[in-house]
């Protein structure tokens, strides 16, 4: 039955992927009874993790599979070309698969592993305070990038690639501070968001206090649960929201740059000046950041250099079994037309 997947066995089996795929590689950490009721799902449903032996050969020798998630987060766009054309050149076919919120990256890269067969994945987005023991159970060479912050525990474990968020948050919002601003709204990512909207929540409120500035609760933007976080209808919204509340502020960073267009649209359909009565910043460097009416202040990341490292390592790893290493970029700040002195 060449329909049945990896997630069609826990399905019935009432597990998650990750247990199906110890199961099928019998390793530990399974009882024996759950394994067999796998095992008797996997024979009953003819499950077999490739259509053929023969593309199960072909996939192995030469398939990347780069999983990311918020694949509409348009920060992602470059890398993901810049990747496409790194994994093309040294000969491999490259598979792009998109990871919804709700799901778990490693549970997602396990049925890749079991059904694709490739040899090596990228992550992209996401974060990864998972058990050493999850993530040991990605036999092939793995690099993480773009993420929201890696467990120190499981860094001797995979290669990653990333800006200090934490970081470059409190950059760009020391610069609001040291422009006068008192009063700086934040739009974050939803309240569960443990990845990089968290990592730069935590930059915000860092910079406020080391400037001698209360955070102020009302004043952070979290995003609803059937909202794109990065997006600009987001910020468009979100910016008409925060206007009705009638609260007092004078800037606002925004998340991304994509919210914070949206944010500007909407100040400007107020009727309001930027950056004379609000300054707006963003995060990210997109390229429509600087071709925005008002150009976009915000933190550029070194997207270009960010992939080719990526690429660089995971196929360092495959070809030279290379060691697990860490690059951490700088992000640069640029001072545009949407923020001011107050």
């Amino acid at each position: 039955m060449d329909s049945v997947t990896i997630k069609d066995i826990a399905k019935k089996c009432g597990v998650s992927v990750s247990t199906v795929s110890r199961a099928i590689n019998d390793y530990p950490g399974v009882s024996q009874s759950t394994k067999n009721m796998i095992m008797e799902a996997v024979r009953e449903n003819q499950f077999i993790p490739n259509n053929s032996a023969r593309n199960l050969k072909r996939l192995e020798s030469n398939s990347i599979v780069v999983l990311v998630k918020g694949i509409g987060n348009p920060f992602f766009q470059p890398m993901i070309s810049i990747l496409e054309k790194k994994i093309h050149a040294h000969k491999y076919t490259f598979i792009l698969q998109s990871v919804n919120d709700n799901e778990d990256e490693i549970e997602v890269a396990l049925e890749m592993i079991l059904e694709k067969k490739p040899k090596g994945i990228i992550f992209l987005g996401g974060y990864f305070y998972h058990t050493e023991e999850k993530l040991r159970q990605l036999t092939i060479p793995c690099v993480i990038g773009a993420v929201g912050g890696m467990d120190r525990k499981n860094s001797k474990i995979f290669s990653s690639v990333h800006v200090d968020d934490v970081k470059e948050s409190y950059k760009i919002v020391d610069y609001l501070c040291r422009a006068g601003h008192r009063r700086i709204a934040f739009f974050a990512a939803s309240r569960e968001d443990r990845s990089i909207g968290a990592l730069r929540l935590s930059g915000y409120r860092a910079a406020l206090s080391d400037n001698g500035l209360p955070v102020v609760e009302e004043l952070i933007c979290y995003s609803g649960p059937e909202e794109d976080a990065y997006s600009m209808e987001r910020g468009y919204h979100g910016a008409r929201r925060l206007l009705e509340r009638g609260i007092e502020w004078t800037a606002v960073y925004a998340i991304s740059d994509s919210v914070a267009i949206g944010i500007c649209r909407a100040l400007k359909e107020a009727g309001k000046s930027i950056p004379e009565e609000y300054s707006v910043v963003g995060f990210d460097g997109l390229e429509i950041a600087s071709y925005y009416i008002p150009t976009i202040t915000t933190v550029k990341q070194p997207v270009e250099e960010m992939a080719e490292d990526v690429a660089d390592i995971l196929f360092d790893t495959i070809e030279n079994n290379a060691p697990v290493q860490h690059r951490i970029f700088e992000g640069e700040l640029l001072i545009r037309e949407s923020s001011g002195r107050i």
